[in-house]
């Protein structure tokens, strides 16, 4: 059955993601002679890098995500499709999807990356990765539960474990999700739950390497574990995380944690859709494609972004899979498909590094540009304004400068709802009840 796509003599461009990536590109080729078909499992596209402030109550869902069809309103040649991608079949140039077969001139992978659990099935059911909307709520919903459970728990072991809270990895991410859990402590419970001693409230940062921001300079990865030892974070450097039972942390030659809530940041791997060959995937199961971000065996197939592992001498192990690689990426590849329409000369693409950054807390930020270093109330303006221009549209822009600029003057997040009791069956519910025990 053919997807109901609308009939066009204009080659077709398939973009599959609707991630930064594939947002560019779209709007990239808005005056080409392409028709550009985006697919999208859900229809808005997702701010991850403050996914962990909906996961500790400092955003709603609606403000760090945007309607995808809003996003293009008005560009005549795009088609948007909410859909599952089953299977691509490169030969017969035709995608399975849930709505149908499609066809295309033009592939492009856009899909992005998902938590990398290494083969540990234990950890990736009983712990969160951060990537989507539903699981930064999810989360949230589980940290609150936490502590109305703790309320009434009696046991003091079980009351401990329900104010003990883990993050494995120290990546921005972790880091972001460590410092923003510590400030709940800090500023927030106190005055949500008086009747409990905060002082058994413990947030771990477990990490395998020697330091915390391990991609930045030697000065950041310094100021940010200082920032965080500050704030009352738990430090464990060296330190490798080998099970996960939705109740006990197991790590090598190390101590065990007792938990309901870890966050997994330990990593991140390419989405790799099926019917792209293993021949075809390189380290960290990213899709090897050349300089032009054509898929290394495959005709007429891009992938760009974090799904995509483009070897170059400055990037001998691959772009860090960040924002501003699939911007970059999206935007020459824009360029090449319209240039060899044309007949052109396409051209390779060439990353440009403007620096990386990471918050820990309130006017607590480091950022590394070009042999510059910066931290504190400085650095920390500067994450919020990069953050605040790469989200999308002035509604969302607005609400968040809003809401942050009411947490730093009155020291609250405003977010602390749960909207539905935690119980997905992939993860162990707790042994205990929400129900007042008799």
């Amino acid at each position: 059955m053919k997807a109901s796509i609308p009939l066009t003599n204009r080659k077709r461009v398939v973009i599959i993601g609707g991630g930064f990536g594939g947002i560019k590109l779209a709007k990239s080729l808005r005056k080409s002679p392409f028709q550009v078909v985006l697919l999208d499992k859900n229809n808005f596209h997702t701010f991850q890098p403050l996914l962990y402030q909906v996961a500790t109550g400092g955003l709603e869902p609606d403000s760090v995500a945007f309607p995808l069809r809003k996003i293009f309103r008005g560009q005549d040649n795009f088609v948007f499709r909410i859909a599952e991608v089953h299977h691509i079949s490169a030969e017969a140039k035709e995608i399975d999807t849930s709505i149908g077969c499609i066809d295309y001139d033009y592939l492009v992978l856009a899909t992005g990356s998902a938590s990398h659990f290494f083969g540990m099935d234990q950890v990736e059911k009983h712990s969160f990765g951060l990537k989507d909307v539903a699981e930064a709520v999810d989360l949230r919903s589980l940290v609150l539960q936490n502590f109305e459970r703790a309320l009434l728990e009696k046991d003091p072991e079980v009351r401990s474990r329900l104010m003990q809270f883990v993050v494995v990895g120290g990546g921005p991410t972790g880091v972001e999700m460590a410092g923003a859990l510590a400030e709940l402590k800090r500023h927030v419970l106190p005055n949500d739950y008086p009747e409990l001693d905060l002082r058994q409230m413990e947030v771990h940062l477990i990490e395998a390497g020697p330091q915390v921001l391990g991609a930045m300079s030697e000065q950041s990865q310094k100021n940010g574990k200082k920032a965080l030892e500050k704030m009352g974070v738990h430090l464990w450097m060296n330190t490798f995380v080998e099970d996960y039972d939705g109740e006990k942390v197991k790590t090598k030659d190390g101590p065990i944690f007792e938990t309901y809530v870890v966050l997994w940041a330990a990593g991140i791997k390419g989405s790799v859709p099926s019917g792209i060959e293993a021949e075809h995937v390189g380290p960290g199961y990213r899709i090897r494609v050349d300089s032009f971000n054509s898929v290394v065996g495959l005709t007429d197939v891009y992938a760009l972004g974090d799904v995509a592992y483009m070897e170059t001498e400055p990037y001998p192990k691959g772009h860090p899979q960040v924002a501003p690689v699939a911007i970059q990426q999206a935007a020459n590849l824009a360029k090449n498909l319209i240039a060899a329409e044309k007949s052109k000369q396409t051209k390779p693409f060439s990353y440009f590094d403007k620096g990386s950054m990471a918050t820990v807390g309130r006017n607590k930020a480091v950022v590394d540009f070009k042999g510059f270093h910066l931290k504190g109330i400085f650095a920390w303006l500067a994450w919020m304004f990069v953050h605040l221009l790469f989200l999308i549209g002035f509604r969302n822009k607005l609400i968040v400068l809003m809401n942050w600029v009411y947490s730093y003057f009155t020291y609250d997040k405003g977010s602390r709802i749960i909207i539905r009791p935690f119980y997905r069956t992939r993860y162990k519910k707790p042994k205990m009840d929400l129900e007042l025990k008799k």
